[in-house]
């Protein structure tokens, strides 16, 4: 898996994954009861994680959609 995408915003960690479930794109969101228990703060950002196979397709889906600027780079 890779990191797709990093943020403390739910808003744009739920539109990113209903374009990926409409596309049928396999996604995983990491760290998003850590982030919860963290309270407000912001310290623990959500992870999007992706297959590596579909990184491709989930990339050009997400900028398409305006989201490109969010995305990371390198999939570390």
């Amino acid at each position: 898996m890779l990191e797709l995408l990093r943020s403390n915003d739910p808003v744009l960690i739920s539109a990113a994954q209903a374009l990926l479930d409409a596309a049928e794109i396999g996604h995983f969101l990491f760290d998003q009861h850590a982030s919860i228990v963290e309270g407000s703060l912001g310290v623990l950002p959500r992870r999007l994680m992706i297959d590596r196979d579909d990184e491709t397709a989930a990339r050009r889906l997400l900028t398409q959609a305006g989201l490109g600027a969010e995305l990371r780079h390198g999939g570390q």
